[in-house]
């Protein structure tokens, strides 16, 4: 019985190792290739013979006309087979394969039903019929339910089967009639208004040639030819009557009926995606991928450590390769491989893998598997365009989000998006040259792709000077974007009392939020309130300037400005405690870290460390605001030509913004009254304090401010500078010295 067990064990083959194999797979895949080239050579009776005469005949009595397309899907079967094993991935979708079969089998039937109605038997097997696969589904149809109800039921499922081959939905539907006849309707708007002008210009000579006859004296001003009416006409000019005629030439101008120039109607139109650059292909061969895993899995055994690597996830920039820890045969038994003991071989990793540095993700969030994160030899750039066309990032938006914004990759190559409006602040930190500055332009650039200038105002800092200055002109944009860092803070500041202004506005209505108002206003007929997004470029050089009223500011927008609609995205390239406080922390928790030089400036951004090791370049670590662990992306990438591009766009459709910032007037405005106006905002509790006390003392110092108000020495200092703007103080003597009162200040005079 043992020999006859032990031969059997040996008849036993592996048939799945065996068809697995890559080898084989590659000559099933030639012959695959061959058969469809015998089948289309033998179709268009380029060759013959005795087999390839069955085949065809076989091919015809089956499918009828579709031995043709057959023929061709054998064929590109072969060479996606071939070409997913030579070290380039295929990507298998079932729906566009399943829309495929379903489209053809129902135009097999539709065929079959609508040419052999007198013998559908004999159409089988002829070339231009449906085959027998035909004949099946029609004859059912018909049998059951009537040549009418079968036609509609085919042709509704060819149109199921195209929708799902090529990914096409019925709201996509909708939206390209939509804009398909919105384009109709603009056409015949400007070619009304082509015709017009056309008109006018080809009467205007002949008016002037007769020479234009003047009024009776007695006659009514009514009964006067109307003049031609400007391009922009001003109400006021044209009801006040000139002194002296006007020259032949030149016609005054005069109110002229409204039907001779229509009004312009304000319908935007957002940008195409086709502005944006096109993606590039993927990083890693399937070789590079199978070479790296024997390299982790030879590596742990030789310290001791048995793992396997179960999944492989292929992303821009690193490749992640997640590890099953196994058992480790001890005395007293198996043992499984601790975590932790792989975590420790970083470097042992980093070395053997000749990778600059990896970093270990113990474990993956949700996933039974140990992250080893390796460096791809090439960086795939991740465009703005592929992320914005991904199914995440539609699926956002038309849930009626239009804060919707495209972040980048994740590890596994799947799309990261967010909603600003749910952060609903963000705040981004890494070295210089890690990619802060390019996400704000991505960010900026998604935000204009999906808004008008009516729904979304942009604020733009940037003490840098060179980053996003690249937006002045565009409409979005709230004047220019401020360079200087004396009128940074104003800035601040009119956004903090524009914040104030509106929920005022909400109170007038009982609104709750922005959106809430706008639905209001609309439903009266009024204008409604654009959402604000505020975009500082760098934090440490406004902290340096002044710490105390920029913090104190940040804190009060961020704490309080979701339901108005104003949102901040505020980056750094020093994340040190005091440029990121605890303060501004707790009200951002949303955050991006790029890389970082050490491990504390990775736990001052993020809690945790694992910034360090980020390769740069668009390489970073977001932290949403409703998850407990960073997510590794990378960035997406818009460059300079994109970006004049999109800006060029808005500028053509709607001109250069030429209004005035709204804190240009708070800017320009000086004197005692206005300073004592606009800081007083800041400091309404303790100033009246600050004057009362002052003014029973007799003198003034910072240090009786101290003690008497219980505030800090800057708070005291900055109480000091504002009472001596406003003229209550006298100016200081020397250092350490009382100051004096002047009580009443300019009414003593």
């Amino acid at each position: 019985m043992s020999k006859r067990s032990k031969s059997k064990s040996k008849r036993n083959i592996d048939w799945h190792a065996i068809l697995a194999d890559p080898l084989l797979q590659q000559i099933l895949a030639l012959l695959i290739i061959a058969l469809g080239v015998i089948t289309l050579l033998a179709l268009f009776r380029v060759t013959k013979g005795k087999w390839a005469d069955a085949w065809i005949g076989l091919l015809r009595y089956w499918l009828g006309w579709g031995a043709y397309p057959s023929a061709v899907a054998i064929l590109l079967a072969g060479l996606l087979w071939l070409q997913h094993h030579l070290d380039r991935p295929v990507t298998w979708r079932w729906r566009p394969f399943v829309g495929a079969e379903l489209a053809f089998f129902s135009l097999l039937a539709l065929t079959h039903t609508v040419a052999g109605r007198a013998d559908p038997w004999a159409l089988v097997g002829q070339p231009w019929g449906g085959g027998l696969v035909g004949w099946a589904v029609s004859v059912v149809l018909l049998r059951y339910l009537g040549l009418p109800v079968a036609v509609v039921i085919l042709l509704a499922l060819v149109a199921l089967g195209l929708g799902l081959a090529f990914d096409i939905t019925a709201a996509e539907v909708k939206r390209g009639a939509g804009a398909l006849l919105g384009r109709l309707n603009r056409q015949t708007v400007q070619g009304q208004a082509r015709a017009t002008t056309r008109r006018r210009r080809s009467a205007s000579p002949q008016r002037a040639s007769r020479g234009r006859p003047q009024p009776a004296a007695g006659a009514p001003p009514s009964q006067a030819r109307p003049a031609r009416r400007s391009k922009a006409p001003r109400p006021q000019q044209a009801a006040q009557p000139r002194p002296t005629p006007p020259p032949p030439a030149r016609p005054a101008p005069s109110p002229a009926p409204t039907t001779a120039v229509p009004a312009r109607p304000r319908k935007l139109v957002l940008p195409s995606l086709d502005l944006l650059d096109e993606p590039e292909g993927p990083p890693l061969t399937d070789e590079e991928v199978r070479k790296k895993s024997g390299i982790i899995e030879e590596t742990l055994a030789q310290f001791g450590l048995p793992v396997e690597v179960a999944e492989v996830r292929i992303g821009p920039t690193v490749t992640q390769f997640g590890v099953r820890p196994g058992f480790v045969e001890r005395s007293g038994g198996n043992r499984k491989v601790r975590v932790s003991q792989i975590s420790a071989l970083a470097n042992d990793l980093a070395l053997a893998l000749a990778a600059p540095r990896i970093r270990v993700e113990a474990p993956v969030p949700g996933r039974p598997v140990v992250g080893i994160e390796v460096p791809n030899s090439k960086v795939q750039l991740v465009s703005l365009r592929e992320v914005m066309q991904s199914e995440e990032f539609r699926q956002l938006y038309q849930s009626g989000l239009p804060l919707a914004i495209a972040l980048g990759r994740d590890v596994a190559g799947e799309p990261v998006v967010a909603d600003l409006a749910r952060m609903p602040h963000l705040l981004i930190a890494g070295t210089t040259g890690s990619g802060k500055s390019v996400c704000i332009k991505a960010i900026t650039t998604c935000l204009i792709c999906n808004n008008t200038p009516d729904e979304l105002r942009l604020v733009m800092i940037d003490p840098k000077m060179v980053e996003l200055v690249r937006f002045n002109g565009l409409p979005h944009l709230y004047g220019h974007a401020e360079v200087d860092l004396e009128r940074v803070v104003k800035v601040l500041r009119w956004v903090a009392r524009e914040m104030d202004r509106r929920y005022k506005r909400f109170a007038d209505v009982t609104a709750r939020n922005l959106d809430h108002y706008n639905r209001e206003m609309k439903r009266q007929g009024e204008p409604t309130l654009p959402r604000i997004v505020v975009l500082v470029d760098e934090l440490a050089d406004l902290m340096m300037l002044a710490p105390d009223e920029v913090e104190r500011t940040i804190c009060r927008i961020a704490q309080m400005a979701r339901a108005t609609g104003i949102h901040l995205v505020v980056a750094t390239q020093r994340p040190s405690t005091d440029v990121v406080t605890g303060l501004i922390k707790a009200n951002f928790p949303a955050r991006i870290s790029f890389a970082t030089v050490s491990q504390v400036d990775s736990r001052v951004i993020l809690d945790m460390q694992g910034a360090e090791t980020l390769m740069g370049q668009g390489d970073m670590l977001y932290l949403a605001a409703d998850a407990g662990y960073p997510v590794r992306v990378q960035g997406c990438f818009v460059s300079e030509e994109e970006t004049e591009r999109m800006t060029e766009f808005w500028r053509q459709q709607v001109g250069p913004a030429e209004e005035e910032a709204p804190w240009e007037r708070m800017i320009r405005s000086t004197g005692s009254d206005s300073i004592a106006g606009d800081l007083n905002d800041l400091e309404d509790e303790l100033l009246p304090d600050a004057i009362e006390l002052v003014q029973d003392s007799g003198s003034a110092t910072a240090s009786l401010l101290q003690r008497k108000l219980h505030v800090g020495h800057p708070r005291a200092a900055r109480l000091m500078r504002i009472m001596e703007d406003m003229g209550i103080i006298g100016p200081p003597v020397s250092a350490g010295r009382a100051r004096s009162v002047i009580i009443g200040g300019e009414e003593d005079e």
